[in-house]
């Protein structure tokens, strides 16, 4: 079970969020954002919705830059596994913080909220449960982290999630005598990858993917309410307007008659 779950599942999890992704954007481009509530106990929202976001941003660069990056770049700058270790556990603590006390109250506010849990799916909630578990997770393995300050520890999950990258037959080994709420950590953040293109959650690409779309000049779309009182009126299959055939008035023919 170990290595289907640290060597075989991770290729699962993002083979089937990438190309759900894109088959979701390109089969349903209107369904890639994230249903808008905030007229309902906006407040609540907005300040659950910034320490979430800013927290989960943050543990998301942290994890993608401290996993990623070559041990031997962090050799090459001076950085020692110590300090790398020491870095993430406060800063990814913070963040840790804030995006579970951002997360509870948005999951507070969507299930207590009669009026906002109705216009809620199962995936909303489903989706915001499964984030708070994994941050409980996260925060659960500072505790652990404090007493491998060495950084010894990090760099064992650094070689798997490198070696799974690299297509590593043994990336698995990496980290089989971890603490089980690491394994725990991973399995979840993995099932949250699976079930991504599904989810609220794709509209999180977005924010990073926009300032590419403008730049590769492709056009977007922009639902507008129109003041129009009259509809348009019709166009025929050539774009042009559909003449609608007018009533001959009494005596038109006698008029449009030459004279004789």
């Amino acid at each position: 079970m170990h290595n289907f779950f640290f060597g075989i599942f991770p290729y699962i999890a993002l083979g089937v969020g990438i190309m759900g992704s894109i088959a979701r954007y390109e089969r349903d481009p209107f369904t890639w954002k994230s249903s808008s509530s905030q007229l309902l106990r906006r407040k609540q929202l907005v300040i659950g919705s910034i320490l979430f976001h800013v927290g989960l941003i943050v543990i998301t660069l942290g994890h993608i830059v401290g996993l990623l990056t070559p041990i031997a770049i962090f050799d090459a700058l001076g950085i020692s596994h110590g300090a790398k270790q020491l870095l993430a556990v406060v800063a990814g603590g913070i963040a840790g913080v804030m995006a579970l006390v951002g997360g509870a109250m948005l999951f507070h506010r969507r299930w207590t909220d009669p009026r906002i849990r109705g216009t809620s799916s199962f995936a909303d909630i489903a989706i915001l449960a499964m984030l708070l578990a994994q941050l409980v997770l996260g925060l659960g393995t500072v505790f652990i982290s404090l007493g491998h300050l060495d950084g010894h520890e990090m760099v064992k999950f650094m070689s798997w999630a490198q070696g799974i990258f690299t297509f590593d037959g043994a990336a698995a080994s990496h980290i089989q005598d971890v603490a089980l709420v690491f394994k725990l950590h991973l399995v979840l953040g993995m099932t949250i990858i699976l079930v991504f293109p599904f989810t609220r959650l794709v509209h999180l690409v977005s924010g990073f993917a926009a300032p590419f779309r403008y730049l590769l000049g492709r056009s977007g779309y922009q639902i507008v309410r129109s003041r129009r009182t009259q509809p348009l009126p019709e166009r025929n299959g050539h774009g042009a307007v559909a003449q609608k055939p007018v009533a001959a008035k009494p005596g038109a023919d006698a008029l449009a008659k030459p004279a004789e």
